[in-house]
């Protein structure tokens, strides 16, 4: 049997749920993971924008952050009964106790932990997060990490990432995946 299977089988009905802050890069790892293992992939934002009827920002611009959250500890909920995926959440997603709960209870929590000049370089690439819009994208980013990086800790394992590439991070992940679940290989 090959790591892989092996994992995912150890793993059995839980989901891995990647967490962290914006640019992080919880999607793209997400996607990657989901190649390598063969199970699906889904962005909890996208799925929050499909029920919602429209994005994000206007979420937040037409019902406030409240409302937006109220809708994410929804959706995850639902998103975790569907069985074994990778599931990449909101920067926002791992801070509320339900939520969390959820995700211990259906999943193995990922945490992709990113300095603060990783994150304001990856963020600085595209528009359409709100709680960068009114400020200063660094300031807000670091007080962001004083406030969820402690939360995030709980998470069951934590990949530090930084300049290496979406494959090498994807295999961090893998690789703690497998101690996490007790996978060794077997020489024959």
């Amino acid at each position: 049997m090959r790591a892989h299977e092996a994992l995912i089988t150890n793993l059995g009905p839980k989901s891995i749920v990647i967490v962290g802050l914006m640019g992080a890069g919880k999607t793209c790892v997400g996607r990657c993971l989901s190649a390598a293992l063969g199970m699906p992939f889904i962005d909890a934002d996208h799925e929050i924008e499909a029920a919602a009827g429209c994005s994000i920002e206007d979420i937040f611009e037409l019902y406030g952050e409240a409302d937006f959250r109220e809708g994410e500890v929804k959706v995850i909920k639902r998103l975790l009964g569907n069985g074994p995926q990778i599931l990449a959440t909101g920067g926002g997603a791992y801070m509320n106790t339900e939520t969390r709960q959820s995700i211990h209870e259906n999943g193995v929590s990922i945490w992709l932990k990113a300095s603060l000049d990783i994150l304001v370089k990856r963020t600085s690439r595209r528009g359409g997060r709100p709680l960068l819009n009114n400020s200063n994208p660094r300031d807000a980013l670091e007080k962001l990490i004083g406030l969820r990086y402690p939360v995030y800790e709980l998470a069951d394992i934590t990949i530090e990432t930084g300049q290496e590439s979406v494959d090498i991070t994807t295999g961090k992940v893998i690789e703690a995946l497998e101690n996490f679940a007790n996978i060794t290989e077997k020489t024959e």
